[in-house]
């Protein structure tokens, strides 16, 4: 027998949002001022140390990973992971529910004292205030509304801050897909978009290598004794990029060629990198297949085409999984007052690694801002208390299976 409708105060919800306001924006304030670029590390490590303090005092256990350092030195700020167990099992019907956000910027060190946190009318402005500061702290802000309203019908809540993002997670990768792995839910922190849309959908990316090997000759003396990898590499660049238009959603850039070193000599050798974008694995695979058979008939003779796969991050999917999460975040979202729409973009996001394990994600579920990575990033102060309930709706809601609409 399936259990009773549970009602959820969300009118309670927007209550506790409102009255953490002030404290809301006074902490955006004391984290914008951190510089935590993503290669300032120390300035990671700050606001680190500032989450950890926070999700201690609400309850949630955490875990503080130090990562060794990378390719070329690069040294990434630490990570948190963060749980709290709920009062309903697994078995009962208790749900896992991974919130995400990350804490570094795209901006040097010294950005925070020459750009510094200020208000607008209604917006705020500064360094990281919507990407991802904003939605961070409204991942937090939501979780203390309910513990406050005692609100634990969930199995665990698992709090994932992350130092590397806004360059494609190259520290952190393995521990996002690691922490992911046996959650029900995954819930991004970016903010939403400009009209106050969640993402529902994330293309994925695929990084491809080509290396064109030809052979050498003197160019005005015996050029036919020549196999002119520059050549093949202009052939093949004409060929990848009629790719564009054969799928929907689908986009391919050759963005780097590189051939030779002297006009008198017959190139032996040239480089192509490629990117790849596409709104589902499928896509990502066929155009995968299509690149391979273009670089296994190359144009000039006596010229091979070497393929290599860089990288891969994979799609965060529209999925009827992910649309049963939007229909209880939009009944979050009328209660509170607020339209909901939802979309998709061709951006990626540790959204997209939790996508990859298997895992429904909606993101996006930060304050409205826009502008990112631009001197004119801002965040609409007037979001904050309705996207905060909606959040903590939303997990409430996620967290017990019983619950009905």
């Amino acid at each position: 027998m399936s259990a009773p409708t549970r009602r959820r105060p969300a009118a309670g919800l927007l209550d506790g949002a409102r009255s953490l306001q002030a404290r809301y924006l006074r902490d955006l304030e004391e984290l914008v001022s951190i510089d935590s670029g993503s290669y300032t590390p120390h300035g990671v490590n700050r606001v680190a140390d500032w989450v950890q303090d926070r999700l201690t005092g609400i309850g949630f256990t955490v875990e503080r990973v130090t990562f060794p350092p990378g390719r070329q030195g690069f040294q990434a700020g630490d990570a948190l992971v963060a749980r709290k167990k709920g009062a309903l099992a697994e078995a009962d019907g208790g749900r896992r529910i991974l919130l995400a956000g990350h804490m570094d910027t795209v901006f040097e060190e010294g950005t925070a004292a020459a750009r510094p946190f200020g208000l607008t009318g209604g917006l705020a402005h500064g360094p990281g205030v919507s990407d991802d500061k904003g939605g961070l702290l409204a991942g937090l802000t939501a979780l203390e509304i309910l513990r406050d309203h005692g609100m634990d019908t969930y199995d665990e809540l698992v709090f994932l801050a992350t130092p590397d993002e806004e360059i494609g997670s190259p520290a952190s990768r393995q521990l996002i897909e690691e922490t992911a792995r046996g959650v029900h839910y995954g819930l991004g922190l970016e903010c939403a978009r400009e009209n106050g849309d969640l993402v529902i959908a994330r293309k994925g990316v695929a990084d491809f290598r080509l290396t064109v090997t030809g052979r050498a000759a003197h160019a005005g003396i015996e050029p036919e004794r020549g196999a002119n990898a520059a050549l093949a590499a202009a052939h093949l660049v004409v060929q990848i990029q009629a790719l564009n238009g054969h799928w929907d959603d689908v986009t391919v850039n050759v963005g780097v060629v590189r051939a030779g070193t002297r006009a008198n000599i017959v190139c032996p050798e040239a480089e192509l990198r490629i990117e790849v974008r596409a709104a589902t694995t499928a896509d990502v695979r066929r155009v995968t297949r299509a690149i391979r058979e273009i670089a296994d008939r190359p144009a000039v003779p006596g010229t091979a085409v070497e393929v290599e796969q860089l990288d891969l991050c994979p799609p965060m999917e529209d999925t009827p999984a992910s649309r049963r999460m939007l229909d209880d975040a939009r009944r979050a979202a009328s209660a509170v007052g607020v339209p909901l729409g939802a979309a998709a973009t061709g951006g990626v996001g540790d959204a997209n690694l939790i996508a990859g394990m298997g895992v429904p994600v909606l993101d996006g579920l930060g304050p409205v801002g826009g502008a990112d990575h631009s001197p004119q990033e801002w965040l609409d102060v007037s979001s904050v208390p309705h996207r905060v309930a909606l959040l903590a709706d939303l997990v409430a809601a996620l967290g017990d299976a019983r619950t009905t609409a």
